[in-house]
């Protein structure tokens, strides 16, 4: 896989789990730990995207 692409498919993933934190953060009945965690799998994924780009 080229990196292109890798970086392409960390893109999908980090839309995905910014819409799982947003739909997270409309259910009341989500932990906070669960929402935190969301994010700081996004802040990786973001954190590598940018890593792969530069």
């Amino acid at each position: 896989m080229s990196v292109t692409a890798h970086v392409d498919q960390l893109k999908k993933k980090h839309q995905s789990l910014s819409e799982a934190v947003e739909e997270a953060q409309r259910s009341p009945g989500i932990d906070d730990l669960a929402i935190a965690d969301l994010k700081k799998q996004k802040l990786r994924l973001k954190e590598e995207i940018t890593r792969l780009s530069s």
